[in-house]
């Protein structure tokens, strides 16, 4: 009788996880097939609601307690993932000859090949009991996923709208477009929840094709070739990918990542390690491979969102985090490691010279994508804690921020940060979330700012110098960049002429939406610790984990983020009666009066012009981006030749 239940609660779980990764498949299916402009978009709206409503499902019934799945139907799902896997091969292997991309066709073959040879010859021979596992880390990405990615989605309803307004030489396939979105939130919950490696891979590499087909939307040449690089960059990662599951499934008869993972860092091993680590550090765009999420900015900006913060991005810290327990002291622990720091520094400082609000967004991204690799890779459970907690702090600020920035660019026009001084006069919402967001990145005692000091801790803790200096001079560079842009917004410059200015419904809700996220994700980072990171990480290493920052430290931060949220509103009734007078600006010449303007030499009226320094000539992409590729790509060289003579 209790093998029946049992039985009966699998598959009821299995149901509930399945339908879980299937229904954005479903949405993306639906939209494909309707051609009516408000149909689809209702069924975009329908889609990403029922998606993230299916997510707070699964999490709130499995979150306490956890599941593990083994599939009835394995082996037709398995056949339906071959046959997937075969098409997409072919697609690519065609577009790289009729393109003359021949290194895309080769990556695509091999990795192909191997994988499907494996899969036919040996994969039989191994038993996986657990194809899939939903623990507290799986919850946690499920929830960044589903949430942050369904209010992408319904933003890029209004966005694309306005978007081919602004640009009508692209020819609109905006169901195309839209479908894509949703095919990348269903494999990304599939990447996720498998602990099954060649199911991870599976959708590993549909991620790969989802986001060639965003960078490519607008089918420039300048999208085509970021696209391509997206794309060669990613399958040299998957080959990577596929040699290390070869290696595990020959050489350990097992498929288990949770069984991977819990075995001893000897020699051996850490070859297979080596090489989902380089797939990792690919799929999270970390130097010498940062290029193609550099390129993906050309994508509208919902797909740079999704790219950035919720998506594929993650995927690559995600596989880290997971293999945290093997690399710790290793070889390839310290060359994940120092590969993280030099591009957490490295883009720290060359987003300073930007004044593009996409490119330093993207600079930001991959500096703090190579923090979360550096926690990671340290492997110790203050370091996991500090990785994971920026995962989510991360996430819904830089959505946030990316959402924002392509509201703002129909609103003004462009997306120069110099030009931002007029947002308070056009829309006092999108300026308010925009702080918010930029808020949420740096400033105390916000969310990414605990985590870079239980970090830091972290660091020092674990002997790590190197990388105490490398964030502390990374995080130096991050608060110029951040405060240039804020001070931008509060300026309050060249706003006479300006009218109020809103923008579409399906913008401005997921807008406030996540930035209510930014602060509740900061007030309830204590909750998050006690109930998911802890027993999490007491789990993986076996020994109760403690919350790494006191309960004091605690108590004053939610007073600090207290205090802020009431200082506006106390501030309010002063400025409506506000009796100051008010004298013109001081410009270094005779105002004319209208504040913009001065008179300067030979009695000539001017325009006054405040501009931030960039300082392109010291930190520019150009100066850096040669030798910060050289010295990662010499430390990769460095950690396989420790890896070889460990061996030895």
């Amino acid at each position: 009788m209790t093998d029946i239940i049992k039985q009966k609660q699998g598959d009821e779980c299995m149901g509930a996880i399945t339908v879980l990764i299937l229904f954005p498949l479903a949405a993306a299916l639906g939209i494909l097939l309707v051609k009516n402009d408000e149909v689809r978009d209702m069924i975009v709206r329908v889609g990403a609601a029922g998606t993230a409503v299916l997510t707070l499902t699964v999490v709130g019934l499995y979150f306490k307690s956890g599941i593990a799945l083994s599939f009835r139907l394995e082996k037709a799902i398995e056949v339906i993932m071959a046959i997937i896997e075969t098409a997409i091969a072919v697609y690519v292997i065609s577009i790289g000859i009729r393109y003359k991309k021949y290194v895309i066709s080769v990556l695509s073959f091999v990795q192909a090949a191997a994988m499907l040879c494996f899969e036919y010859r040996v994969k039989h021979n191994i038993e996986v009991k657990h194809a899939m596992i939903f623990d507290k880390l799986t919850a946690i990405m499920v929830l960044v996923i589903g949430l942050v990615g369904s209010l992408i989605c319904i933003y890029a309803v209004g966005y694309m709208k306005t978007f081919h307004i602004h640009h009508k030489e692209y020819k609109e396939r905006k169901s195309f477009f839209f479908a894509v979105l949703f095919l990348f939130l269903s494999a990304m919950f599939g990447i996720v929840l498998s602990n099954d490696l060649t199911w991870l891979f599976f959708c590993w590499e549909l991620t790969t094709l989802c986001s060639f087909l965003l960078i490519g939307y607008t089918r420039t040449k300048e999208a085509r070739n970021n696209s391509f690089r997206a794309l060669v960059i990613n399958l040299g990662g998957g080959v990577a990918f596929a040699a290390g599951i070869i290696f595990i499934g020959i050489y350990y008869k097992t498929l288990e990542l949770s069984v991977v993972t819990s075995m001893k860092p000897e020699a051996e091993m850490m070859i297979p390690v080596f090489f989902l680590s380089l797939a990792a550090l690919t799929k999270s765009a970390q130097l010498p491979f940062s290029s193609w999420l550099l390129g993906a900015m050309v994508a509208p900006t919902p797909s740079s969102a999704l790219l950035h913060s919720a998506t594929m991005v993650k995927a690559g810290v995600y596989l880290i985090i997971r293999l945290a327990p093997l690399l710790g002291s290793s070889a390839v622990g310290r060359t994940v490691t120092f590969v993280g720091g030099i591009t957490f520094l490295a883009c720290s400082l060359m987003a300073i010279s930007q004044s593009d609000a996409k490119k330093i967004l993207a600079y930001s991204t991959l500096a703090n994508l190579g923090l979360i690799v550096i926690c990671a890779s340290i492997g110790t459970q203050e370091s996991l804690w500090a990785a994971i907690l920026l995962i989510i702090f991360h996430a819904v600020s830089k959505s946030l921020l990316f959402i924002s920035v392509g509201s703002i660019e129909h609103q003004i026009g462009n997306r120069d940060v110099e030009n931002m001084d007029v947002l308070l006069g056009i829309s006092k919402k999108l300026a308010l979330y925009m702080m918010i967001g930029i808020a949420g990145m740096f400033l105390a005692p916000f969310g990414m700012l605990i985590s870079k000091w239980v970090a830091m801790k972290a660091f020092i803790d674990s002997n790590n110098v190197i990388t105490v200096i490398i964030l502390a001079y990374g995080s130096a560079a991050t608060l110029f960049y951040w405060t240039k842009w804020m001070g931008k917004l509060v300026s309050r410059a060249n706003m006479n002429k300006q009218i109020e200015s809103k923008f579409h419904m399906d913008e401005e809700i997921p807008i406030t939406i996540l930035a209510g996220m930014v602060v509740v994700s900061c007030f309830t980072f204590p909750l998050v610790s006690k109930y998911a990171l802890i027993p999490y990480l007491t789990e993986v290493f076996g020994r109760t984990a403690l919350i790494p920052i006191g309960t004091n430290d605690i108590k004053l931060m939610l007073c600090m983020l207290s205090m802020l949220i009431l200082l506006p509103i106390s501030f309010i009734p002063m400025y409506k009666n506000d009796k100051r007078r008010k004298v013109p600006v001081y410009m270094a010449g005779e105002n004319t009066g209208d504040n913009e303007t001065f008179y300067g030499a030979m009695n000539e009226k001017r325009k006054m012009e405040l501009s931030n320094w960039y300082m392109e000539d010291y930190f520019g992409p150009k100066r850096l981006t040669p030798w910060s590729d050289v010295i990662a790509a010499a430390i990769l060289v460095g950690g396989v030749i420790m890896m070889i003579g460990g061996m030895a």
